[in-house]
């Protein structure tokens, strides 16, 4: 098993080894001067930040610590439009420059690049067939510093003809990884908090989530954020309840994804249930949007709160906005949930 050749184009085709959904900008990227360094997979995550993946096929993982490092200093100024010409590089003619933001934005949940910005932080994950304890003890004590580095173990066995990959996150420990993500999030959450949007947008949330349990438990476990949306699940994979904000609308809505190279899947999901539309629409007690959004791979089922309502009204109107969010997607859940899950996918 070679690390370029088979490896590296593993991970590119599908990331779900690294125990995430990530989108792949970049296939050995190394656009920076005096330099003919190559980032294995320049990635991007659902919050907008950037990931260096950096692989070898050693037994010991090399030096891949400190040069994914450098790889990330060099990456920390890329600007979105930057990334998404990234994204357009590496699927050549295969995509126009417009298709490359489309599946940008599509990716972060995002329907504008003015609603788009990377978060400025860059993350790493090293992954290979084993790891020093000169990385592991580096890599445990650059996290304690604030970084945010993953080491996955990936072992390859051959069943036949068949290739098989082994993958197991060892650092930071599984029965470990939630708490040191919640202290993480919490401090990167602290420095993102700069601007006067993002404090309302965070307080709004934080409120949201604690008067939202009266109405529905969808959103009881998560954290207050400064997105403009947050996500809940409906019962299956590929589908998200989601309430979300911009400066003068309030939404709720079923976002349709079941894979962002199956476009088809996406869309007879969403006719499959828009054949069911009248049930639908009965069960939750008004119209809905049913938006199939033909020139992107996801579809969406929507709602919007009458007369507007979002983060820029006045913090005495919130508590009517909250309220109004957390029924409606207590509503839409119940009403989409049964059809969902009866889907023949």
């Amino acid at each position: 098993m070679l690390e370029r050749k088979h490896l590296q184009a593993m991970l590119h085709r599908d990331t779900s080894p690294l125990g995430e959904d990530l989108l792949v900008l970049r296939e050995e990227f190394g656009q920076w001067q005096d330099s003919q360094r190559r980032i294995d997979l320049l990635c991007l995550d659902k919050t907008g930040t950037l990931v260096v993946v950096e692989l070898k096929r050693t037994s010991d993982g090399g030096h891949m610590d400190l040069q994914a490092i450098r790889y990330a200093a060099m990456v920390s100024s890329m600007t979105l439009d930057q990334a998404i010409a990234a994204r357009h590089e590496t699927l050549g003619t295969e995509e126009t420059v417009e298709e490359a933001r489309t599946s940008v934005l599509e990716f972060l949940g995002l329907d504008s690049v003015d609603e788009a910005e990377l978060t400025g932080e860059v993350r790493i994950i090293l992954a290979a067939a084993d790891f020093s304890q000169e990385i592991t003890t580096s890599v445990i004590w650059l996290n304690r510093q604030g970084l945010d580095i993953r080491c996955i173990r990936l072992r390859p066995y051959k069943l036949g003809e068949q290739l098989l990959v082994d993958a197991a996150q060892i650092i930071p420990l599984p029965e470990a990884a939630d708490y040191e993500i919640k202290i993480r999030e919490q401090a990167e959450e602290t420095r993102k908090v700069k601007t006067k949007r993002q404090e309302l947008i965070k307080r709004f949330w934080t409120q949201f989530i604690q008067t939202s349990t009266a109405h529905t438990q969808l959103f009881a476990q998560r954290t207050a954020t400064t997105d403009h949306w947050l996500s809940g699940g409906v019962g299956r994979s590929g589908f998200a309840l989601t309430v979300s904000l911009t400066e003068d609308r309030a939404r709720v809505e079923c976002g349709i994804r079941l894979g962002r190279d199956n476009a088809q899947a996406n869309k007879m999901a969403f006719h499959a249930l828009l054949q069911q539309k009248a049930a639908i629409e009965a069960a939750f007690g008004n119209a809905l949007v049913w938006d199939e959004l033909p020139e992107k791979i996801s579809s969406r089922i929507h709602v919007d709160m009458p007369d507007g309502g979002g983060w820029r009204s006045p913090e005495s109107e919130w508590p009517d906005i909250q309220r109004w969010l957390a029924q409606t997607a207590d509503r839409l859940e119940k009403a989409l949930s049964g059809p969902i899950r009866s889907l023949p996918l």
